[in-house]
C-alpha cells in the first residue's frame, strides 16, 4: 500500500499573493517529501475545494488521505469549517479514509521564521535599534485563540528581552496601530511589528497600514513559504498518517 496523500488545506483569502504563497509552501513540502502525493485545497468556497481535490486523488488511485489544515489560530469556526469540508469530501467516497491532523498552530518554532522575516524588514528599513515589539495576529471572537497569540508574544518578548504587546487585525483590541501608539506613549521610539499571518491578505495589509501610520519602524512580511513551516506541515502529516494505521 502506498503512503496516504497529503492535502494542505488553506483558508481561502481573496488575494493573489496568498495563493502564490500557499503554492510555494506546498512546493516546499513536496520537495521535502518527493515520495508523497501532495496537493492543495481551499476552504471558504475557493478553488480547488477539498471535495474536488479528493475526487482527483481517487481517480489517481489514492487510497488514503491526510488533511493538514494550514491554519494558525485554533477557533471553533476553523474546526467547524475543516470538519464540514471533510464531510463533503466523504459524501462521494464513504469508504475512503480521510484523516484531519491538528492545525498548523502557534508553534514556538514559528518564532524562528518570524525573526527571519523581521530581520529582513529591519534591514530594508535600515533600522538597527529596537526598544519594543508588537506581535500582530488575525484576531478572533474566540478569547482562547487571542490568548494563544498573547502567550506566544510573551515568549517572543522574553527571548529578545524586549517589552512586547499582542495586537489583532480583527475582532479584538488592541489593533496594531493602538499597540504601537501605546508603546510610543511609554517613550519607546523604535517599535517593530512581527506579522503572525501565514500569507498576505486584507487583514495583514490593514495591520501593516495601521502600524506604519502609528509610527512602527518596520513591519515584517507574513511567515509564508519557509522551510521550517514546511517541516511542521510534514510533522503534522506523519502523525495523521500513523493514526490511519490499523492497530
Amino acid at each position: 500500500m502506498t503512503a496516504p496523500a497529503l492535502v494542505a488545506l488553506a483558508q481561502g483569502i481573496p488575494d493573489r499573493r496568498s495563493a502564490a504563497t500557499i503554492a510555494e509552501l506546498t512546493s516546499q513540502v513536496r520537495s521535502a517529501r518527493p515520495d508523497l502525493v501532495v496537493e492543495t485545497a481551499y476552504l471558504d468556497q475557493h478553488s480547488p475545494s477539498l471535495p474536488t481535490v479528493v475526487n482527483r486523488l481517487v481517480r489517481k488511485g489514492v487510497e488514503e488521505v491526510v488533511v493538514v489544515p494550514l491554519i494558525l489560530n485554533e477557533t471553533a469556526q476553523a474546526t467547524s469549517d475543516v470538519d464540514a469540508a471533510i464531510e463533503l469530501a466523504q459524501v462521494a467516497h464513504r469508504d475512503l479514509p480521510i484523516r484531519s491532523t491538528k492545525i498548523l498552530g502557534l508553534e514556538t518554532a514559528l518564532l524562528e521564521v518570524l525573526d527571519t522575516r523581521l530581520r529582513a524588514a529591519l534591514s530594508d528599513a535600515r533600522v538597527r535599534e529596537l526598544d519594543g515589539l508588537v506581535l500582530a495576529g488575525a484576531g478572533s471572537a474566540d478569547p482562547l485563540a487571542n490568548q494563544a497569540i498573547a502567550r506566544l508574544a510573551r515568549v517572543w518578548g522574553a527571548h529578545h528581552k524586549l517589552p512586547v504587546t499582542a495586537a489583532y487585525a480583527s475582532q479584538a483590541p488592541p489593533a496594531t496601530g493602538e499597540a504601537v501608539r501605546a508603546m510610543r506613549a511609554q517613550g519607546r521610539r523604535h517599535v517593530a511589528v512581527g506579522s503572525l499571518f501565514l500569507a498576505p491578505g486584507p487583514l495583514f495589509s490593514r495591520a501593516t497600514e495601521l502600524a506604519l501610520e502609528a509610527g512602527a519602524v518596520a513591519v515584517s512580511q507574513p511567515l509564508g513559504a519557509h522551510q521550517r513551516v514546511a517541516e511542521i506541515v510534514v510533522a503534522r502529516y506523519l502523525v495523521g498518517a500513523l493514526e490511519l494505521v490499523p492497530v
